[in-house]
Parts: structure tokens; sequence; C-alpha cells
């Protein structure tokens, strides 16, 4: 029988990298930014259980433990990847909740298998808490969950995180099963979201459509006070700090400015391959400034990595035939023998590998069309230890909420992107130290650490669930 956790994290996937080592062990699944990364700082040395999917098809074999993190892989058929993961979370609520950039697809075979996999997850969920314990719900995948675990286990304490936006209630209203989804999350004693809005969105729909009474950080449904609130999501700045200044990522970092040109400008953009990403704005903003002449492939040069996501997808396959022809486009037209325009880079990355590319960047450039947090740009920010680089923003992310010090844009105004661009490679040192420094400043000080503490504290007002967390850790800059 599985062993009992007092903290079990409940969310889609697993934090495995895609192979099992010879000897058995198992090891972090780390992408840029994403959720594996923001949980791994403070899971890392902490006794608890991880339920997700391990990534198969078919039955789920039992996986060895990641240090002190217990595994419980919930198993997934084909079918339902298809209609629970493929479907219903990324191709009905995952456009929903990011302003329907695209359109949603309503389905309602994808509707049944998503609530059965929801029901797995909670059962799975309930077989490992102890009696008592803390239950951490992750993400849109699982909203059905928490109020699931409620129905199986009323003894635990339920958490749930939506670490995507939570979107208007004229637009959550277009949803076929709004009220389960709604109920399902409010199953929760404590909801949290990466922006003040959010809640505030969510309280509107539980007094419209479920009768509830309450406010933005406190709703009262079926007999109980359900908390809310804005938790924004961060990184473990100690881990990127000491990261970036290996002597790997520095000998990278090198090679990296050699390769593309000591005198260039380097504009870099790391996302994950997405329509929300705003990758097709950005493109065309660039592609309009080598038009213009307002930049130059002989002094310019542009690094766009695009992670694979979701690639049995249409909608994703569509994009990345898009992007490829448009970089191609543009490279045939603007680039020199020796000398594209821009480097594309369809793959994952390594961290160590990405800390170089954000060493090497003069500017980075994080312009989604909406995005829960992008911790991406905080990482940026953590890597630059000289305070030298530009940010430029989005405003429709969510961290642009709190580095303000950012060139900040609104990524649909294509003149003001273009601007935007101009400005960044424009400023002076001082500008760029000065607003360095505010930006670093406050990821220090609101690191993923302050996140965690913030978040279990409110879920537990005893503070235990908060004080079993590691403390922020020093960790040396030359470790291999």
């Amino acid at each position: 029988m599985m062993r009992q956790s007092s903290l079990v994290v409940v969310a889609n996937r697993l934090p495995l990298d895609d192979n099992v080592a010879p000897d058995g062990a198992c090891e972090w699944r780390r992408s840029p930014g994403g959720l594996a990364s923001a949980l791994h700082a403070i899971l890392e040395g902490t006794t608890a259980t991880w339920v997700g999917w391990g990534g198969g098809i078919g039955a789920a074999p039992p996986l060895p433990d990641i240090g002190t993190l217990r595994l419980r892989p919930v198993a997934l058929s084909e079918d339902e990847l298809r209609g629970y993961y493929e479907g219903f979370a990324n191709t009905t609520l995952w456009p929903l909740y990011h302003d329907a950039v695209e359109q949603p697809v309503f389905d309602r075979g994808w509707w049944e298998t998503y609530r059965t996999v929801n029901r797995r997850f909670a059962e799975a969920a309930a077989e490992v808490a102890e009696p008592g314990a803390a239950v951490w719900v992750q993400d849109y995948h699982l909203q059905l969950v928490p109020q699931m675990i409620r129905e199986l286990r009323p003894d635990v304490l339920i958490g749930f995180f939506m670490h995507v936006p939570f979107p208007p209630p004229e637009l959550f209203m277009q949803l076929p099963r709004r009220l389960e989804l709604l109920g399902g999350m409010l199953g929760a004693d404590l909801v949290g979201f990466q922006r003040e809005q959010a809640a505030h969105n969510v309280a509107q729909l539980a007094g419209k459509m479920l009768g509830a009474r309450g406010a933005d950080d406190a709703i009262i449904y079926d007999g109980r006070v359900v908390r809310t609130g804005a938790f924004p999501v961060s990184i473990d700045v100690t881990e990127m700090e000491a990261l970036s200044a290996r002597p790997y990522v520095l000998n990278q970092a090198r090679q990296l400015k050699h390769d593309l040109g000591q005198h260039k400008k380097v504009l870099l953009s790391v996302d994950r391959l997405d329509y929300t990403k705003g990758i097709e704005h950005r493109l065309t903003a660039y592609s309009e400034l080598l038009r213009d002449g307002r930049i130059k492939v002989r002094d310019t040069v542009m690094v766009q990595v695009a992670v694979p996501s979701r690639e049995r997808v249409e909608s994703y396959r569509g994009l990345k035939d898009r992007i490829e022809r448009e970089v191609g486009r543009i490279n045939g037209e603007y680039g020199r023998v020796g000398e594209p325009a821009i480097h594309y880079l369809n793959q994952p990355f390594d961290r160590a590998d990405l800390a170089a590319l954000y060493r090497t960047a003069d500017v980075m450039v994080v312009t989604p069309l909406r995005d829960g947090m992008n911790l991406v740009a905080k990482e940026y920010v953590a890597a630059r230890a000289d305070d030298t680089g530009a940010l430029v923003l989005s405003e429709f992310a969510g961290a642009a909420a709190e580095l303000q010090d950012a060139f900040q844009v609104n990524p649909h105004d294509l003149d003001g992107l273009k601007k935007t661009l101009l400005d960044a490679l424009d400023a002076t040192p001082a500008d760029l130290r000065r607003r360095m420094q505010a930006m670093r400043a406050h990821i220090t000080e609101n690191d993923i650490h302050a996140w965690a503490r913030a978040y279990l504290s409110a879920l537990d007002h005893t503070g235990q669930l908060a004080r079993r967390l590691p403390r922020q850790r020093a960790v040396l800059a030359d470790r291999a």
C-alpha cells in the first residue's frame, strides 16, 4: 500500500524527466518557467507526495522517490489523454482562460472524460493523504478535484492554485459546464490566483451563479467559508543567481556572444510554442523594424527559443508551421550569408544553457498576449547579477504587476511594440542599471520561498505547513 503523507501535491504531470536512470533513480523535469520549476525549490528536501500523470499511456507502474518526494502516478489511456488533456483542458479551458486568443471548442465527450480523470486524481490524492493532511491541487487541468476530495476526505485541508489567468465573468459564462467547474474549485479551503482581479472575477461569478455571499477575499458557499486571494508565484532567485555564475555558463555565454557577433545587440525570447505567447506579433514587429531600416542585421540579431508544446493539438501544429514560414521569410529577405536575422530554435533547453542565453541577451523580449505570470521574465532578472540588460514585458503578463521597471508594452500594438524594442535597445547603461536593480530587489524579497510560505500560511493558520518548508538556501556559485 502507498505510504501516506501530511502534504500532498496534485498536478497534471509528475515532475519527471522522460527517462528513469539505469540505477532506477528519478530526476526533476525542469522547463522554462512552469509548475515543476516553481515547486522544485520548496519541495526539495520536504517530505511530501506528488500525485500526477507520468507521461505514459496505459498502466502506471510504481516510481522511485525523488529524494524525500514520493511519487504517486495516475494512469491515462490514449482516449483519456485526448479527451481530458488535449481536449477539454487545452482546447476548451486554456483558450477561454487566455481571453479567447484562440476560439475555444466545446465538446460534450471531452467533458465526460475530464470529469472521469479528475475523479481518478482525487481518489489517488485521498488514498495517500494522512488524516488531517494538506492537499494542494494545481491548475485548470484539475478544477473539479477540490470538491471531489472534500467528498472523499472531509478531514483534510484543501488548497487550490490557479497558475493561469482566470477569465472575466462574461467569458467564463460561455462554458456549458460552468456550474460544476466553479463549484469544483470552491471545494477548496483556499483558492489562490496570480492576480487580485482573478479573485474578484470568481467572487462575482459565485454570487451570480451559485447564490454565494461574500467578497473578493472570502466566499460563503455550501455552508463553508472559502478564502481566496492573490499569491503571485515566483522563482528560486538564489538558485538562478548561482546557476548563471557557474564557469560553464559564463564560458557558454562568451561563446554565444562570439558566435552571434561581439558587436551585435542580442534580443532574446524564450517561450513555450503557444499562441498565447505573442510570438507572431513579435516577429512582425521585428520584421518591420528591419524593413524600415530602424535596425540592421549587421548590428542586431534575434534569438527565438520556442520549446515544443502540445504537439498533438492541431492549433499548435498550425502555429508551428506559421512561425517557421515567417522566420524563413524574414531570414530570406533580410539575412546575409553567415548572418541570419533570426536564430530560431524549436527544442527543449537545459537550464544551464538557458542561463547562458540570459547572460548573453542585451534585451529580453517577453510579450505574451495573456499570461498568468511568466517566470522566464523573473529568471532573466535573477540571472543579471551585474545589473545590465533590458526587459521588455507585456502588460498582460502577471509579472508586469511586480516588474514595473521593465519596458512595459501592449503586444497587440505593433507600433508601440516596435518603439519599445528601440527604447530598450537605445537605453543608457545608467537607466538599465536603475531598472534592473529595482526589479532584482523585488524578486529577491518575493522569491519562491516567500510565495510558498504566504500561500501555505494562509491555508494553514497554525503555521505548521509553512514551518516544514526548507529555508532559502545558500547555493555555491561554483557548484558543478
